[in-house]
């Protein structure tokens, strides 16, 4: 059994301590929290299940001290990169396999910034840990999925990757409000939307498609549209936003081959449906992931993934920790060293038919 940690407890921490618990190769050994609420309290009843026999603690040090083989880093990353970055660098140094969606920059490790790339390669050479960062999209929505649909078609002209939310099923309010800029004015520069931002985020993404297609990139584009909202709306899980404020954006980034792009990520977001009702929208429910391949023949392939009493954005999350704690016991197996989502095998879930968990 490989002895593993959780670091932190909120969307993506929840899903990771009932992943591990039922990863038949891997034991939950530990679980750090920052919240002093939160300190004492059983890892089950932090997670929604049964108790699992594992209290939270928030000491770093005893628990790094403990040398876990693997390290579930889901604490956040969005507004703390710095701190993040220093957490996980500490982690790998301790000798840790580390997964964890939060540094954007290094899912396509291969062309992160010497500056983000050379502290983890320094802590790998010195501690002979590892790391793999993966999520769902940016993750599998726009890596693995579209490069196995790619492999069922004749002819490809162009892979296009949808992510379509209702945003206000996201339990980050901060991130929506000021990040994306839900419920802000027209005139408001979201962070998140900001010139070169998206790439920055997704274009990894787009690389790592090609590289998987075998094509050169000659460039990266961008395209951004935003709607107002024509009604004051309420949500349940964020309060209102006032009419005209901004209630849903639509962005690309594109790989650009041979003067055409020809892979797309887009991501269609919304604070509520009645905004910008011509633009795609889920099958049902408030969200989707859809791979679009264009070409012959045209394949749609659309994932609903739901969790935590039939949320989307959980569903989303479980999925991301799903792809993360299903690779630990591959990358323990594996050569130290910093991985990516085309170095890491997405394998069927083996051991876990049939062991349901409360």
């Amino acid at each position: 059994m490989i002895a593993t940690v959780v670091w932190g407890t909120g969307n993506v921490g929840r899903a990771a301590i009932r992943a591990v618990d039922a990863h038949p190769a891997l034991k939950l050994t530990a679980v750090l929290v920052h919240d002093p609420a939160k300190v004492g309290k059983d890892a089950g009843e932090l997670a929604g299940v049964d108790a699992l026999g594992v209290a939270a603690t928030d000491d770093i040090d005893a628990v790094l001290a403990t040398s876990p083989r693997a390290i579930v880093y889901a604490a956040s990353g969005d507004v703390r990169f710095d701190d993040a970055l220093a957490d996980i660098v500490r982690a790998v140094r301790a000798g840790a396999v580390v997964v964890t969606p939060a540094l954007y920059p290094l899912y396509d490790q291969r062309n992160a910034p010497p500056e983000l790339r050379d502290p983890v390669l320094a802590a790998i050479e010195e501690g002979g840990g590892s790391l793999f960062v993966s999520g769902v999209d940016p993750g599998w929505g726009n890596d693995v999925l579209p490069l196995l649909i790619s492999g069922l078609g004749t002819d490809v002209d162009v892979v296009r990757c949808q992510e379509i939310f209702d945003y206000s099923t996201y339990e980050q309010p901060d991130s929506v409000r000021y990040l994306v800029g839900m419920g802000q004015p027209m005139d408001y520069d979201p962070p998140m939307l900001m010139t070169g931002v998206p790439s920055m985020v997704w274009g990894g993404q787009v690389r790592l498609i090609a590289r998987g297609l075998g094509v050169e990139l000659t460039e990266l584009r961008e395209t951004l549209d935003r709607r107002p909202l024509d009604e004051t709306v309420s949500t349940r899980t964020m309060g209102e936003f006032e009419k005209g404020t901004q209630g849903a954006v639509r962005f690309e980034v594109q790989g650009i081959v041979d003067g055409e792009p020809r892979i797309v990520v887009e991501h269609v977001t919304r604070i509520h449906p009645s905004c910008a009702p011509d633009w795609p929208t889920p099958p049902s429910g408030d969200g989707a992931h859809r791979v679009i391949i264009e070409g012959r023949p045209r394949i749609e392939v659309t994932v609903e993934a739901t969790d935590e009493g039939e949320n989307r954005s959980a569903g989303g999350n479980a999925t991301a920790v799903g792809r993360l704690v299903g690779a630990i016991d591959w990358l323990a197996a594996a050569e130290p060293g910093l991985y990516d989502a085309l170095d890491v095998p997405l394998r069927p879930a083996a051991g876990k038919l049939g062991r349901s968990r409360p």
